[in-house]
């Protein structure tokens, strides 16, 4: 296992450099500077050239970058989107009420999806069964933004129940309830994914010989599902759940530019109209190391619970 995890931690790190390098050098080559200004003579935009090191060579460049993250832990300073600002000091402020929003929306999605999956696999083919499997569909066809607007339409507009954009609030309970809408919104597509996959796995397991040797033996129905039938379907799920939370907070971009939460993705958003460079390469680096660190967290679950894995990734 120790073995394992080194070459598991090893992968997560060449994989993050490897990604810094490319985010780096796709935002450099991006069309325009991010000195751009009409009303800047072309000296002083020569001069903050200069003072960026962007008149240098693209590799130069690289090197000065790395040179202040490890040095100094310096991620460059914002030009457009909040001038003089680190990108690590705007990031600090955005990332935690991004995060909420993500982890909130997943808390709801999973115990949803397994009862869900496991009604409909216990229903099988009966009007349960077909109600979810529709409900499914719809939840996983349709974009999240258009349930964020049916969402504020209805439970903002129409009924006030909820906020239609984000309003600050100094309590969990009023936060919480500020952001309802956006939650709710990113949580149906999870739902609908948890259901759809533990719903098949479950099936599959429910006709497998040994639980109908389980029940013939006298084990009850209920017993044999929830005890042996669920923990054998539940497995695959690792492959689902945990990944999905990368790709809520991919999804979430959008969401809160619509409800106006001050997080990681209306900044990104921002940073790259404006081809802040800085604030743009910072924003990339956070949603990569959540994507590695799934993926690494993946692979250790799956290293634990599936001697299999950890011997095969042994012999590789």
């Amino acid at each position: 296992m120790k073995q394992y995890f080194l070459k598991r931690v090893l992968a997560a790190c060449v994989a993050l450099f490897l990604i810094l390098t490319l985010a780096f050098m796709v935002v450099r080559l991006m069309p325009g500077s991010v000195y751009d200004d009409p009303n800047l003579p072309p000296a002083a935009v020569a001069m903050l050239e200069q003072k960026a090191h962007l008149d240098k060579p693209l590799l130069t460049q690289y090197g000065y970058f790395l040179k202040g993250i490890i040095t100094e832990n310096d991620w460059g300073t914002s030009v457009k989107v909040e001038p003089g600002i680190p990108a690590f000091e705007i990031l600090k402020r955005q990332i935690p009420i991004s995060l909420f929003v993500n982890l909130m929306s997943l808390l709801i999605a999973l115990p949803i999806g397994i009862l869900a999956g496991t009604a409909a696999a216990i229903k099988k083919n009966t009007m349960i069964d077909h109600a979810i499997s529709f409900l499914v569909i719809l939840g996983i066809s349709i974009p999240s933004f258009v349930f964020a607007s049916l969402l504020q339409y209805f439970c903002g507009f129409k009924w006030e129940w909820f906020p239609i954009l984000y309003e600050p609030s100094a309590d969990m309970a009023g936060q919480l309830h500020s952001l309802m809408l956006p939650i709710i919104a990113l949580s149906l597509s999870p739902i609908a994914t948890i259901t759809r996959y533990l719903r098949g796995e479950l099936i599959e397991v429910l006709d497998s010989e040994y639980m109908t040797l389980a029940c013939t033996k006298g084990l009850p129905h209920y017993k044999a599902t929830t005890r042996h039938a669920f923990r054998n379907a539940s497995l695959p799920l690792i492959h689902v759940v945990i990944p999905m939370f990368a790709n809520v907070l991919g999804g979430s971009m959008v969401i809160e530019r619509m409800f106006s939460i001050p997080g990681v993705g209306g900044t990104m958003i921002k940073s790259i109209n404006q081809t802040d460079y800085s604030l743009t390469v910072a924003t990339l680096i956070f949603y990569a190391l959540i994507s590695v660190l799934t993926a690494f967290v993946v692979d250790i679950l799956l290293g634990i619970v599936d001697p299999r894995v950890r011997f095969g990734g042994e012999n590789a």
